[in-house]
């Protein structure tokens, strides 16, 4: 009974249909089909409208407008019909004798009917709803408190009250829906506690829950990116609900999924490939600008040339009825494409043109990103944006604004901005997070750059504010107190300002919080000790301690994360084989619910460190896998894609020359090829010296092969053959550094077309390899993974392998013509 008076409480007299006091006027109500009608009973009797009537009468009213397409509402013509006035009159007089479903249901009607927030009703049955507020309830206090979000009252001493009843009912409640819409409205004032009691309640609810509760789903998602707060079992569990409601699912719903996944960093092959078939059957029903522009920004990254094709010649028929945000939305996502379809450019350009006054700052530096980056020439329209990013920038106060568009207006080409331009960035620097200091510092570098001036300069304008930044950042580091936040401001630090500036200071601030080490944040800390490549050997034996001891906490796709960094840092903690045991072992069980490039990822990263779990190997090399990871990465991102593809093909190959019990044929040569056609590597100075060299040693380059492909199609800079007698042996064929003046390689491949030369008995041959700093860990001498695993894998092909580090052959003692050739002696001949 209650279920159904919460929905519409003019519904409960029909009960009551057939008993002697039937009321007529109800019963008008109710079979009114358009809101001409309703209103015409309203009119006829008005003195006759009682609490129940108008309960009825307003939620007909939403209901119509409801079942209507969102751009075909017309609450304006509504609302300032005469007897809407009547009936919010009459709800206004008679609040007192609502109940309590009626009461929150009224509110919730007249607020979607967009009835002004400051109208008079609102405040009587807002204050009404507080005073009964304990006894309400769940579905009516989840309804109210939705509807005080909807006012903007998400931070009021209200919805604390609200927040504060959840957290004591909490154990009691055993309604999903109404538990998982109160969590998006109390989000805003949840603490880690609450948070972790109610995704510890939503876990147990989500077991019994069935797989028709999409909304239900859906809102604990959204709970989880309000809260910045990735819970893997959660989102998997919430996904297989919304993975069964696909084929029922619409555009807009969709969309709402993709951009919740894409704000939580939460991947789903699964989804993906259900929703590309999902709004691919959508393409030819969803005619309007509105729905299209969200089905095009989803589908079109992952669709095939055909498809994006045909969307695309769609898009340019309604290009014409594009909002600003549409074609704001649009920009950015055929820049995703790269999207080659002038026509339609021009038409979403002429559309932001026309609108660049509604679009904000930020908004703006988005639009000129996407149409940089698509090599869109429109000299007028840039002119324009960079002007308005420019002024933008000069007044705006907000760290987040000032960054991004300064990182945009470093990109974008033009005059060189003036003083004052530079003094708003240098006063906005000290409000920045580390990331955002990272952003300007890049932008300033490229300014430095592209301003002739400034070598000539002694006091340039830019070197206050590079001063600025250096003390900030510092200063960030050194007061920092709680490794989490620290660590999400360092998770997308790059480039030279962060090395040389920072990341010295950022290990030893990592080490001074190395109690704060813990089960949930080890993953990340590792993957990012991995992306800086500098080996800290406390900090590393710390992220072993913490695995081993809590493996059974840590999710298994979480698992990545950690062995990464042991992996490429080529770094043996006294428990490496602890280590690595654990993490398979918590992997394993769990192999089939990993996403496919993951677990390529996964066997890549155990092979660099000669791990091969029998198990995984297998898995991988299925047909079926095979198959699965073919469709996944048609839906990722291309530079991710390409990623995945050079690991497996690394991993095929690992796998065929270390572990050739496991018959895994090779099948990468094609993809290999194509790869080397491609390449052009660039020759250093020092590999041309070192050619040269090699030819005085051995006596002529007849000697030395240059850039020899392998089999298995590893490329070894330089090759040679010794006797048995450890005298060197000619080639055939003299193989060169073509265009080597130009400083070009265009790696050779007959050595495997045309088979390699025999051996006579006894002889060896012997790759000579100089490792650039790139090899090595940045604050050591220490080789990377890689670097191993490669040497590992020639010397299995028949290589012995001659190593010239860069720091060895730059040293000091070595300067001299005749010491370079007298240290190669030594390196080949022993």
């Amino acid at each position: 009974m209650f279920r159904l008076r919460s929905l519409n409480s003019c519904f409960r007299r029909l009960l009551h249909v057939g008993t002697v006091n039937r009321d007529q006027v109800l019963e008008q109500l109710q079979v009114c089909v358009a809101e001409d009608q309703l209103f015409d009973v309203v009119g006829k009797n008005k003195a006759k409208l009682t609490v129940d009537h108008v309960s009825c009468a307003v939620g007909l009213l939403w209901q119509f407008h409801k079942e209507k397409p969102e751009l075909l509402r017309n609450l304006d013509l509504t609302r300032t019909h005469p007897q809407f006035l009547t009936l919010r009159v009459l709800a206004e007089n008679k609040i007192a004798h609502m109940d309590d479903f009626m009461l929150i249901n009224m509110l919730y009607d007249f607020m979607r009917l967009d009835l002004e927030r400051q109208d008079s009703v609102f405040q009587q049955l807002v204050s009404e709803a507080w005073l009964r507020i304990d006894r309400l309830p769940m579905s009516c206090l989840s309804k109210f408190a939705i509807c005080l979000n909807d006012m903007h009252l998400s931070h009021s001493p209200l919805m604390g009250h609200i927040t504060s009843i959840v957290d004591q009912k909490l154990p009691s409640i055993d309604d999903s829906r109404a538990l998982s819409a109160l969590m998006i409205s109390i989000s805003p004032l949840v603490s880690p506690q609450l948070r972790d009691a109610l995704i510890s309640k939503v876990d147990q609810l989500l077991d019994n829950m069935g797989h028709s509760e999409f909304n239900t789903a859906r809102r604990i998602v959204q709970f989880l990116r309000n809260m910045k707060y990735l819970h893997r079992p959660i989102l998997e569990k919430c996904n297989k609900i919304i993975l069964s409601c696909i084929p029922t699912m619409d555009v807009e719903n969709i969309h709402i999924v993709f951009g919740l996944y894409q704000s939580l960093q939460f991947n789903s092959y699964e989804f993906k490939l259900a929703a590309k078939q999902r709004l691919t059957e959508l393409i030819d029903s969803t005619t309007d600008s509105f729905s299209f522009t969200k089905l095009f920004v989803n589908l079109a990254p992952m669709a095939s040339p055909p498809i994006r094709e045909r969307m695309e010649n769609t898009a340019l028929l309604l290009a014409d009825e594009f909002s600003a945000h549409q074609a704001f939305v649009f920009a950015e996502a055929l820049e995703q494409i790269q999207s080659k379809n002038l026509s339609l450019l021009n038409k979403v350009a002429s559309v932001i043109q026309r609108n660049l006054h509604v679009y904000r700052p930020v908004d703006l530096a988005r639009i000129t990103q996407a149409l940089y980056q698509m090599y869109y020439y429109n000299p007028e329209l840039f002119s324009k944006l960079r002007k308005v990013l420019v002024n933008s920038l000069q007044r705006s106060f907000l760290p987040y604004e000032v960054t991004i568009l300064t990182r945009v207006l470093a990109l974008v080409p033009g005059p060189l901005l003036e003083e004052v331009t530079i003094s708003r960035v240098d006063a906005m620097v000290e409000q920045c997070r580390l990331s955002d200091l990272n952003t300007v510092s890049l932008s300033v570098a490229k300014w430095i750059r592209n301003d002739p001036s400034y070598q000539l300069n002694t006091h340039s304008k830019y070197d206050h504010v590079l001063q600025t930044l250096n003390r900030c950042g510092h200063q960030r580091l050194q007061t920092a107190d709680r490794l989490d936040l620290v660590l999400e401001e360092l998770k997308f630090m790059t480039g030279d300002w962060f090395e040389e500036m920072l990341l010295e200071e950022t290990m030893a601030m990592l080490q001074r919080m190395m109690d704060q080490i813990n089960w949930s944040n080890v993953p990340e800390l590792s993957l990012f000790i991995a992306r800086t490549n500098h080996l800290c050997p406390p900090l590393m034996d710390r992220i072993a301690s913490v695995t081993i001891e809590h493996i059974d906490k840590i999710h298994p796709a979480a698992i990545y994360g950690i062995m990464l960094s042991f992996s490429v840092l080529n770094y043996d903690p006294v428990q490496a084989d602890e280590v690595f045991n654990v993490c398979i072992k918590r992997l394993t069980p769990h192999i089939s619910s990993f996403e496919p490039h993951l677990l390529v990822l996964v066997a890549s990263c155990l092979a660099v460190v000669d791990r091969f779990p029998e198990e995984l190997i297998r898995e991988i090399f299925s047909i079926d896998f095979l198959g699965k990871l073919d469709s996944q990465l048609e839906t990722l991102p291309e530079a991710l894609s390409m990623r995945t593809r050079q690991r497996l093909m690394e991993l095929n190959r690992a796998v065929c020359l270390e572990c050739p019990e496991f018959q895994v044929p090779w099948f990468h040569g094609r993809y290999c090829q194509q790869l080397q056609r491609k390449m052009h590597s660039a020759v250093s100075p020092v590999q041309k010296q070192i050619y040269k060299i090699l030819g005085d040693v051995f006596g002529g380059i007849n000697y030395v092969q240059v850039a020899v492909t392998t089999p298995y199609y590893y490329t070894v800079d330089f090759e040679c053959k010794l006797d048995k007698h450890s005298r060197p042996l000619p080639y055939s064929e003299s193989n060169t550094l073509q265009v080597l003046d130009r400083g070009e390689a265009h790696w050779d491949t007959n050595s495997l077309e045309n088979g390699r030369d025999e051996l006579p008995p006894g002889a060896q041959r012997v790759a000579v390899e100089f490792l650039s700093s790139r090899f090595f860990c940045k604050n050591s001498h220490h080789m990377k993974g890689e670097t191993l695993m490669r040497k590992r894998h020639l010397e299995i092909l028949g290589y012995r392998v001659v190593q010239i580090p860069h720091f060895e052959w730059n040293s000091m003692e070595l300067s001299t013509h005749d010491a370079w050739q007298e240290y190669l002696k030594k390196k080949i001949f022993g």
